[in-house]
């Protein structure tokens, strides 16, 4: 059954908005994730600015997963990863001990165009926090896909619906993108303790309520859940075995808070080695002045 609605809250990056869901202060995680971004819609013209990029920055002790709906991100990143995502696939980014990375719209500023996506991130579990960093890029063929009458449902992530998709996770966990037609009634299994459902684009129907995009449906652990599109509807379902608390302060995720505070000192003293094919300046600590000069890389 249904235990909690989350409103996302605008939160302005710098270049453009996001709708911010996870963390919430009733709900700050649903079995991994720990962190829900939903990116857009919004339609950039040709010639956009540079300061709608996301310019280099850090993390650790999780990974990030990028998942686009349209439009195309650029993705670099300092164990040397250079990779543009479309839609339909995903790039997966652990960031473990440490990495930095940047996210640039060069095709928008080339072309113009759209962008509608979500950033997730998923905590590591505690004995992997400090694993060497990572980055995987998957295409559509990585990601098992369904279609039946109304429903088309790709598997972003984990293992649901007895399909296991290639990319790698550290935890049992589940990432679903169902494209629902007007009418169409599909069915969440209770195969997980922590469950939840994201309406980007909408109506759905659960439990007699409707519900319009924009809002994350958490369930409480049972029987399955019962959606019905009352119009064409895009959902994103999530969650999977909890892994306990976790610290999170600006781009850095921890089960220790003496974690997070080294990992501030280690960025401002330019400790963090940056993107190898980015040049542009690292974003500072909240509150933070400019960096003087790049960190050390």
């Amino acid at each position: 059954m249904l235990d909690l609605v989350i409103e996302p809250r605008r939160q302005d990056l710098g270049g453009f908005e996001v709708g911010r869901v996870l963390p919430y202060m009733k709900r700050r995680q649903v079995g991994p994730f720990v962190f829900f971004d939903h990116m857009g819609p919004v339609k950039w013209p040709q010639g956009i600015s540079m300061d709608v990029d996301v310019r280099p920055h850090p993390h650790i002790g999780l990974a990030t997963v990028t998942y686009l709906f349209d439009g195309e991100v650029t993705h670099r990143d300092s164990v040397g990863s250079e990779q543009a995502i479309l839609p339909g696939e995903v790039n997966w980014m652990t960031a473990g001990r440490g990495i930095t990375h940047s996210e640039r719209f060069e095709r928008a500023r080339r072309d113009g165009g759209f962008l509608h996506g979500i950033q997730a991130w998923v905590a590591l579990p505690t004995e992997k926090e400090e694993m060497a960093p990572s980055f995987a890029h998957h295409g559509s063929d990585d990601l098992p896909y369904y279609r039946y009458q109304g429903l088309q449902a790709r598997l972003i992530a984990g293992e649901a619906f007895g399909a296991k998709a290639k990319v790698e996770t550290h935890s049992p966990m589940f990432y679903v993108h169902w494209q629902l037609d007007a009418g169409t009634r599909a069915e969440l299994p209770g195969q997980y303790p922590e469950r939840a459902a994201y309406v980007a684009a909408g109506t759905v129907e659960v439990d007699g309520q409707r519900f319009d995009s924009g809002r994350m449906l958490v369930f409480t652990p049972g029987p399955p859940i019962l959606f019905t599109a009352v119009t064409p509807a895009t959902v994103m379902l999530l969650g999977g075995e909890p892994l306990g608390p976790r610290f999170i302060e600006w781009n850095f995720v921890s089960s220790s808070r003496a974690r997070i505070e080294q990992a501030k000192e280690d960025w401002r003293a330019g400790r963090m080695k940056l993107p190898d094919l980015d040049d542009g300046p690292p974003i500072p600590l909240p509150g933070d002045p400019p960096f003087p000069s790049a960190p050390a890389v």
